[in-house]
């Protein structure tokens, strides 16, 4: 799946396009385009925010102006967060990202403009664009930072692409407790506790006793987790025993 190319609309500190090519990095971006970028390119200051993104970095194509970086593209998203009267679809992060591989599977391909870090992209830059992007993000206080902006962006595409499973999956290095091993723990434990008084007045003995085992129960313990619990209460009787001895 051919990803948006993301494009970086007279971008002012060199730290921020590093920040930019590192959020693409993490979610399959592979395309930068800059547009008239205030200090040059290259600049001092990206490669070391990139953080080891220096592929992006190497690759990033300059041009002069806006229309220049979206000539050869066939659909163009820009970001923004103000309303800016141009009559344009409106997309979230996520619509965005599904529109975007529509077109790819069609054989078209995408970009998406970012404007400078203090001001936004101009109406002259939104008016290139077929559609804009916003994020859903508090009136009180809308402004992202740019590195931000693409990091969004490219969570969603790579969300969606990648079928937005958790990467890593949980572990269980012990199996699940048979209920013999279950069984066996509640005797010894059940045991201990009348030894204590604990199951008070007797006659509530039998509830009290099925509610300590569901909660045990409900913990869906493995193996390793019964034998701990078995050496922790072992331990606590074995050390008031002791304690009995030495003052006896």
């Amino acid at each position: 799946m051919t990803p948006p190319v993301v494009i970086l609309v007279r971008p002012q500190l060199a730290e921020n396009i590093g920040m930019c090519a590192r959020a693409m990095m993490n979610f399959g971006l592979v395309e930068m385009r800059l547009v008239a970028p205030r200090d040059g390119w290259p600049k001092k200051g990206a490669r070391q925010a990139s953080s080891g993104a220096a592929s992006v970095l190497d690759n990033a194509k300059l041009f002069e102006t806006t229309r220049d970086a979206v000539a050869d593209l066939h659909y163009v998203l820009a970001t923004t967060a103000r309303e800016r009267g141009q009559m344009k679809p409106v997309f979230a992060a996520d619509e965005a990202a599904a529109k975007v591989q529509d077109l790819a599977q069609g054989g078209s391909r995408a970009g998406i403009l970012f404007g400078p870090e203090r001001m936004g992209l101009s109406n002259d830059d939104v008016a290139l664009a077929d559609a804009i992007v916003s994020f859903p993000v508090s009136p009180a206080f809308t402004s992202i930072n740019l590195a931000q902006a693409v990091l969004l962006v490219g969570y969603e595409w790579w969300k969606l692409v990648s079928g937005g499973k958790a990467p890593i999956a949980p572990t269980r290095s012990s199996p699940p407790a048979t209920r013999e091993h279950m069984l066996a723990f509640f005797d010894y434990v059940e045991k201990e506790l009348d030894a204590v008084s604990f199951f008070y007045p007797p006659e509530k003995r039998d509830i009290m006793m099925r509610n300590f085992r569901n909660i045990w129960h409900r913990l869906e313990m493995t193996e390793q987790d019964v034998q701990t619990m078995r050496g922790a209460v072992a331990s606590l009787v074995g050390g008031r025993q002791g304690t009995r001895t030495r003052r006896d």
